[in-house]
């Protein structure tokens, strides 16, 4: 429990943040122009707490934290005095509204260059991408055991972090992509990932699998380096202990301990799994009765346990170089998003890629547990998102509103309320379809 209560916390603090950032762009800027804001408010329905300022504005936080609001004095919704008309939203000329709108996103994007810029000043931990066994394209490239990943498509990949996402959208257009490798001597080469060659429906969400790539970090050390909050090895396993054997089975790595698992279940349905490990250079065994993962498909039995992960490699930049560098990656990241969307509408990437409220509150626990330089990437990479999602042209949200003014500044007349309707209706119908969508992928994962 104390693991998911964790994970709701760094959620509302993650969601909190860039939150409220949002609104207060559109309060700033709308204060700043002249506009009566009447309501400023952190999450939906219900207010919990609530303060009347002197000049009319309420600020308050709400019930449901899942996002927030700026509520302007606006003669559509309410009976305004003729002397308060200056003060009304409606009332502004479009290029007014349009900065007010527009300053929503614009704070996310600022967000997320000043969270990026602590957290490359604090230091970045991260895998080195050093490469296990390759397998069908990856072998086919000339990629094998213990080369370093250094550029995949010309982007540079420091770590895995920044490998898996290029390397996700290649496969996505199923295109040939070009890979600089460094080895083992430290020589450098250069190959070509045929892409081109991949299935038709090839899992996207596995963009190692799909390429015949495996990560070297995760196949040495089979170590104990954690175990879930209902493991079945809790209580005989600890964190350090080197596994050696699994129902008899040798272990190498920890890729070894799935397959060797399955295949002494299979020998002794329901029986204990003896496991054999050593600890602080003592030998020990134990017998375990390991659980069945839940889902359908074929049984699935796992003991619990996570890899004991070499350590980090740490990227620590100056003042003006991770200006510089949060910048870059900020342009990378917006880059990246963008064509991740267009294959999106084009059917190219599979919506299994969406992840939605408890996708992100999963990884922003994960995350806050391995640093806060990970955690405020993460927050960043989140605000940047918003931005972009934000001034997509689908009504309800800022884009719909900024392509309303922009038609009424070049036409010079207001689009039409029965257009407004229209459009309000089919943009939360699309939005609620997404919102259900990234829901259930979310459970799928879970349950898989």
């Amino acid at each position: 429990m104390s693991d998911v209560l964790q994970m709701v916390f760094w959620f509302l603090v993650t969601l909190g943040v860039l939150v409220s950032l949002h609104e207060f762009g559109h309060f700033w800027v709308a204060r700043r122009l002249g506009v009566q804001v009447l309501t400023y408010s952190i999450g939906f329905g219900r207010a919990l707490w609530w303060r009347d300022a002197a000049d009319g504005t309420r600020y308050q936080v709400a019930a449901i934290p899942l996002g927030g609001y700026v509520k302007f004095l606006d003669t559509r919704e309410y009976e305004v005095a003729p002397a308060d008309l200056p003060l009304a939203f409606d009332r502004q000329p479009a290029w007014k509204r349009i900065l007010i709108v527009l300053a929503g996103p614009v704070a996310n994007l600022l967000l997320c260059l000043g969270l990026l810029w602590v957290a490359f000043m604090l230091g970045w931990p991260g895998h080195p991408p050093v490469l296990g066994p390759s397998t069908g394209i990856a072998a086919e490239a000339g990629l094998g055991e213990g080369d370093r990943l250094l550029a995949i498509g010309g982007s540079r990949t420091p770590t895995w972090d920044d490998a898996l996402t290029p390397l996700a959208l290649a496969e996505i257009d199923r295109a040939p992509v070009s890979v600089r490798v460094r080895d083992a001597q430290g020589r450098e080469r250069d190959g070509v990932l045929r892409f081109d060659r991949l299935p038709t429906g090839f899992n996207q969400t596995d963009p190692l699998g799909a390429a015949g790539l495996t990560a070297k970090l995760l196949l040495d050390r089979p170590v104990v380096g954690g175990l879930a909050g209902d493991a079945a090895a809790r209580g005989l396993l600890l964190p350090g202990d080197r596994i050696l054997r699994v129902g008899g089975r040798p272990v190498a790595s920890f890729t070894d301990i799935r397959p060797a698992l399955q295949a002494a279940v299979a020998a002794s349905p329901g029986a204990p799994v003896l496991v054999e490990f050593e600890r602080a250079g003592q030998p020990g065994r134990a017998a375990i009765t390991p659980h069945k993962a839940a889902g359908a498909g074929p049984a699935t039995w796992q003991l619990g346990i996570g890899p004991d992960l070499p350590p980090t490699e740490l990227q620590r930049d100056g003042p003006v170089r991770a200006a510089g560098h949060a910048a870059q990656e900020t342009r990378k990241q917006a880059v990246e998003m963008l064509g991740f969307i267009g294959r999106l509408v084009t059917g190219q990437a599979s919506t299994k890629n969406l992840s939605g409220v408890i996708g992100i509150a999963q990884v922003a626990g994960a995350e806050a547990k391995q640093g806060v330089s990970r955690l405020l990437r993460f927050m960043a990479v989140l605000s940047l998102t918003l931005c972009i999602m934000n001034l997509l042209p689908i009504p309800v949200l800022d884009g719909g509103h900024l392509l309303y003014y922009l038609i009424e500044l070049v036409s010079g007349r207001p689009v039409g309320e029965r257009v407004l309707v229209a459009g309000q209706v089919a943009g939360l119908v699309l939005l609620a379809g997404l919102i259900c969508l990234a829901f259930y992928n979310d459970i799928a994962r879970i349950i898989s």
